[in-house]
């Protein structure tokens, strides 16, 4: 399994690969696929449990999913994300849940969606052993303060905040940073500017790795933002199963024969 100075190694080195998975089969398709990490990510209110954003993902629910996924991978760093209001309101709390994650759940470090506010929490994590990962640019947990899911970084200004926040949690300990939906030529100044190692999601390709959300790789879902790319079309290949085997019930052509025992003497209960 590679660690986090192994991936933090790989910054200007060789591409850093990544997916979100929040179940153990899905996991164990990334491993099997040799990704360097899998993201238990906060992704899984809207990718799996039906919400319409990531802000009613609780603890338990990132606990109970990056369990799943541990349990499934030996090969592959797992990060677990620090759902809405899970950080940030007070330290003990923040280091608490942090710590969870590791302790109860397996997995190798967490992610932050990252602010002002998480560059000291940043350095009092990674001094207790809590590796980080920080989150730049789109922070979905702030959708109700952005007003959307929109492009970040796209002045000067707030470009330049970016990069001020990236090299504090680098020099606060962060082993790697997301950057999500900020211009490609943005992120890359970035990359050059930070000595970690960053993990683009919408940034462009210049980042040194890349995270998408697997449900947008597999095709599951009718919709996927424009940075991402479909490479499957899992979703008609359900739909198509589940009708065959509704049909198959319906027809009586299943269970079939080879889908059923019977047991020797027991023909006259009735």
């Amino acid at each position: 399994m590679p660690t986090v100075q192994d991936i933090r190694r790989k910054a200007g080195d060789e591409p850093i690969t990544m997916l979100t998975a929040y179940d153990a089969p899905t996991a164990a398709a990334v491993e099997a696929a040799g990704l360097d990490m899998v993201l238990v990510g906060d992704s899984m209110g809207n990718a799996v449990m039906g919400y319409d954003s990531t802000l009613p993902v609780t603890m338990d629910d990132v606990v109970s999913r990056t369990g799943a996924v541990a349990r499934a991978t030996e090969d592959t760093l797992v990060v677990a994300d620090m759902p809405f209001l899970s950080f940030g309101a007070s330290e003990e709390a923040s280091v608490e849940n942090a710590g969870r994650l590791l302790k109860d759940a397996g997995a190798q470090a967490v992610k932050l969606e990252c602010g002002e506010h998480t560059v000291e929490l940043t350095d009092t994590l990674t001094s207790l052993g809590i590796p980080v990962m920080a989150h730049l640019g789109l922070t979905p947990q702030h959708v109700n303060q952005l007003g959307g899911y929109t492009r970040q970084g796209t002045t000067e200004d707030t470009a330049s905040e970016i990069l001020r926040l990236a090299e504090a949690h680098a020099d606060a300990g962060a082993f790697s940073l997301v950057l999500e939906h900020v211009p490609a030529n943005v992120a890359a100044q970035i990359t050059d500017a930070i000595d970690i190692p960053t993990i683009g999601i919408g940034a462009g390709p210049d980042t040194d790795g890349q995270v998408l959300v697997v449900t947008d790789v597999l095709g599951m879902t009718d919709w996927s933002p424009p940075f991402a790319k479909q490479y499957g079309d899992l979703k008609a290949e359900m739909e198509s199963a589940i009708a065959e085997y509704k049909q198959d019930v319906e027809n009586g052509d299943f269970p079939a024969s080879e889908h059923s025992h019977t047991a020797d003497d027991l023909d006259d209960l009735y």
